[in-house]
């Protein structure tokens, strides 16, 4: 693995370990402003980042963790993160463990030249009608 993916892959593990811990101080310090959490299901339904933040520190909880092969790749001052991810996760009361894919989209800002979580796409074959609708709950500006 080369330097740029070990850094991009280090800042995933945070990420997730900082939604294990529900510490959204570093969560906020990794999403970008304009952060969206994108559930591909047979209902897609996104977060905000305010919705995210709120969510990932209350009713949406993940427990563990473990990514597969990573696929890494920049795109000048953007990145793209992917993985099969082995989520162990609850939303609400609802166990919602499994395997997942996951692609997440990196950019590197202007000023401070940090890498920022700009979205996440979080896909899954789920059948179960109540996840989609359990998210879009969890939207703050409905």
């Amino acid at each position: 693995m080369d330097e740029f993916s070990a850094r991009i892959e280090a800042l995933e593990h945070l990420w997730m370990r900082a939604w294990m811990q529900r510490d959204r101080n570093q969560m906020k310090k990794i999403a970008a402003r304009d952060f969206i959490f994108l559930l591909g299901s047979e209902k897609p339904t996104i977060l905000d980042r305010a919705s995210w933040l709120e969510a990932a520190t209350t009713r949406f909880r993940c427990t563990g963790y473990r990514f597969d092969e990573v696929y890494v790749r920049r795109h000048g001052n953007l990145a793209v993160f992917a993985t099969r991810l082995g989520l162990e996760a609850q939303i609400g009361d609802h166990d919602w463990s499994g395997d997942s894919w996951v692609v997440d989209l990196w950019q590197k800002g202007g000023v401070r030249r940090k890498w920022k979580l700009v979205e996440r796409v979080l896909s899954r074959p789920d059948t179960d009608a109540k996840v989609p609708e359990a998210i879009r709950a969890m939207q703050l500006w409905r």
